[in-house]
């Protein structure tokens, strides 16, 4: 399979990349002071966060060999558990016995694939990082065409989908109207149809690392540190073997995370339903008392059990949303830590080198 791009970025290509926006928050940030750099980084991180992914780990290493091997400067590929049921570990720790360039991390327990990317992003020391998973769906073969971006001067580089390969039609409509909704209600730009496979220089990282929130969406965090960012289009394949991590029920509950990480307008919502009902109500009132001067009874108990039940749904669905802010406020709080590491094998890299930027 040919990974080869046609990239720009051009005006004309980034129109292409970015539709028009209404929303002046939701156009592409211009990059600011683009100083490219002189020589290729010092070192190289890879993080790859693994679920059950005893079918992938084998091809999965061997093709990020073929890739970083040319490269002829120090890197390590960061493997991080995430509590797996099958043989994920076990076979994480023969690769990390063929090559000293792997480094093996194992959890407590399953925390979800956003924090077991956040503890490999704790653990590389690479000037700069790659995040990648584990399924093979993120070509590690686009790693020369990032590494040409940062050498222009970018801090980060993310994959963004021009084609998603065997997905289907339901899936695919979900996330495109996931991106546009989330468009609308936040602030900051989440660039459409992106994941976590990225490419960030150690000053990214390391202010990604500042961010502590229990409940996370680190494609939109890394939109929110802001520095010169950059999408690398590219068409999505199949994933490699196995059955995908994020089925219906996780993906809904990322994008609730999103939504109520980014935006406060859920709240907001809850206020416009209420005042709207409130005047509705109010107007039913005066038509009531009006109809009653002039001597008209109202045989109203339909409508009123169903005012009742329509208002107390709509009550309990308010609660519900001040809710999800209030549970989150309270799991901030409780200051837990997002992970816990059981096991730790391998030979890291050097202490992080500051970006040569």
């Amino acid at each position: 399979m040919s990974y080869s791009l046609a990239f720009s970025i051009n005006k004309q290509a980034r129109s292409t990349a970015y539709p028009h926006q209404k929303h002046m928050a939701q156009r592409p940030p211009e990059p600011r002071h683009l100083v490219p750099r002189s020589s290729p980084p010092k070192s190289l991180s890879v993080v790859v966060p693994c679920y059950n992914e005893e079918e992938v780990l084998d091809e999965l290493a061997r093709r990020l060999t073929a890739v970083l091997a040319p490269l002829e400067m120090p890197y390590e590929v960061v493997l991080v558990d995430d509590g797996s049921r099958d043989n994920t570990w076990p076979i994480m720790q023969r690769l990390r016995a063929a090559n000293r360039h792997f480094k093996i991390i194992k959890l407590s327990r399953n925390s979800g694939h956003q924090f077991a990317l956040t503890c490999g992003l704790d653990q590389a020391r690479g000037e700069v990082v790659l995040v990648i998973d584990a399924d093979l769906q993120d070509p590690p073969e686009l790693l020369p065409e990032m590494l040409q971006r940062w050498r222009d001067g970018y801090d980060v580089i993310y994959g963004q989908r021009t084609r998603r390969v065997g997905e289907t039609l339901t899936k695919r409509f979900l996330a495109y109207s996931f991106y546009r909704v989330i468009h609308n209600l936040t602030k900051v730009y989440i660039p459409s149809d992106t994941g976590d496979f990225r490419f960030m220089d150690r000053r990214a990282v390391e202010a990604l690392q500042s961010l502590r929130e229990k409940h996370r969406f680190i494609r939109g965090m890394v939109s929110w540190v802001g520095f010169n960012q950059i999408p690398l289009p590219y068409s999505r394949p199949e994933r490699f073997a196995g059955e995908t991590k994020y089925p219906f029920r996780k993906s809904l509950l990322l994008a609730v995370d999103a939504i109520t990480s980014f935006s406060t307008a859920p709240l907001r919502l809850a206020t416009y339903i209420g005042s709207t009902l409130s005047v509705i109500s109010f107007v039913y009132i005066l038509v009531v008392l009006v109809l009653n001067m002039m001597g008209r009874n109202l045989p109203g108990y339909t409508s009123m059990m169903g005012s009742i039940l329509l208002l107390g749904g709509i009550q309990l669905v308010v609660l519900g949303i001040i809710g999800e802010y209030v549970g989150r406020i309270f799991e901030q709080g409780q200051a837990r830590p997002l992970y816990l590491i059981d096991r730790i094998e391998g030979e890291p890299l050097p202490a992080p080198l500051t970006s040569s930027h």
